[in-house]
């Protein structure tokens, strides 16, 4: 869009600088629709939207308009293993067959569930084939994961489990609570906190969510360059698995069988000021308006790093946390200026994270999808504008 679109919302006056990035996003850098928000101790300072929700520019983006985040869920789906674990109901260094018991097939036995959120359980693809239809098959793909063994020696590297990841923690919370990860995000996150974020919508809510742009990747994005160069290197290889079975994992994300399936690693459902505050929350301490997310001890543990250098499947360095990824000093990496934030970026330039030395919260989301699994300048602007407005 060339004209900029009348931006809608709050912006504290401090935070004038994330309003105006926010509107050259539309001017300079390709957005169709977004939103944008912060929560700075507790306090929303700034929740923007603007654009259009479809791809035509008949549907406005509204102030309720959901987007899909792709991998901005992990950032959920970790926070319920973290919430477990701060009850005492789950150890980080039991063996995962301590809860799922099917896990310990093929030499997982000893694996410990520190390992599946810091992406070092070298399950980050299944070999078999698998029918399309199983992407939507929870049980399918965890039956599917507690047969894999692991595709290197786990905890000796780590490599992104890009979907995997969801079903691999999803289904020990589920083992644990008895819940499904997105009935246990909603009844212990989202309803208590009063989030728009959903993993699993429910048919009467897709109307609201916004189309998405395919992801045509950048050129100049390393990381992209190295996913395909591996898949065409060995197209039945560990990275072509990790990203094409089944065959409806790069293809799919647009019907309404993804979005009311529960696939946490990649098909959460929500908008900025959601992600924000939940943020928000973990930047200062673990609490926001009365309600408690984590014990301030849970909250350090989320940023305890994992996995750091060389990423198996991704081909460029990562860092990763317990199940949230941790800023470096590369731009497209960064989640502003101090060490200490965690959170999650989403492939197509959606992102969430939680500074606990600045004590605050920020979420973006968007419907362009851009051409990098790591951040574009279009969050990367926004984010350097909410510091220089601190």
């Amino acid at each position: 869009m060339s004209d900029t679109p009348e931006i809608h919302g709050h912006c504290d006056p401090r935070f004038g600088a994330v309003r105006d990035a926010f509107a050259e996003g539309f001017r300079s850098r390709g957005e169709i629709g977004a939103a944008v928000a912060v929560v700075l101790d507790g306090e929303p300072v700034v929740d923007l939207w603007g654009g259009s929700a479809d791809l035509a520019g008949r549907r406005p983006w509204e102030r309720d308009t959901i987007v899909n985040v792709y991998s901005t869920t992990k950032g959920m789906t970790a926070l319920c293993a973290h919430r477990l674990a701060s009850e005492r109901r789950l150890d980080f260094d039991a063996p995962v067959a301590a809860y799922w018991p099917e896990f310990a097939q093929a030499g997982k036995a000893e694996l410990p569930v520190r390992w599946l959120l810091g992406h070092r359980a070298g399950l980050p693809a299944i070999a078999d084939p698998l029918p399309p239809e199983a992407l939507y098959d929870w049980h399918a793909m965890t039956e599917a994961l507690a047969a894999q063994a692991p595709w290197w020696d786990p905890g000796t590297r780590h490599g992104y489990h890009a979907f995997t990841f969801g079903w691999l923690v999803g289904e020990v919370v589920r083992r644990v609570t008895g819940r499904s990860l997105g009935t246990y995000f909603r009844e212990t996150f989202a309803g208590p906190l009063g989030l728009d974020f959903h993993i699993g919508l429910s048919e009467a809510e897709h109307a609201r969510v916004a189309d998405l742009t395919p992801m045509v990747p950048d050129a100049g994005a390393e990381e992209g360059q190295a996913i395909s160069d591996a898949i065409l290197e060995d197209p039945e290889g560990m990275v072509a698995r990790s990203f094409t079975n089944p065959p409806t994992l790069m293809s799919g994300h647009t019907g309404a069988a993804w979005r009311s399936a529960e696939i946490p690693g990649a098909n959460g459902h929500g908008h900025a000021r959601a992600v924000a505050r939940i943020y928000g929350a973990l930047a200062r301490g673990g609490e926001i308006d009365g309600v408690r997310v984590l014990a301030p001890e849970a909250v350090a543990r989320c940023g305890e790093e994992q996995s750091a250098g060389p990423d198996a499947v991704l081909g460029i360095e990562t860092r990763m946390g317990l199940g949230f990824m941790l800023g470096q000093e590369r731009r497209e990496a960064s989640f502003g200026p101090n060490p200490g934030a965690f959170g999650h970026p989403g492939a197509g330039g959606s992102v969430g994270f939680a500074d606990p030395e600045a004590r605050l919260g920020f979420g973006y989301v968007m419907n362009r999808m851009g051409g990098r699994i790591l951040l574009d300048e279009r969050p990367l602007a926004l984010i350097d504008a909410a510091y220089a407005s601190l």
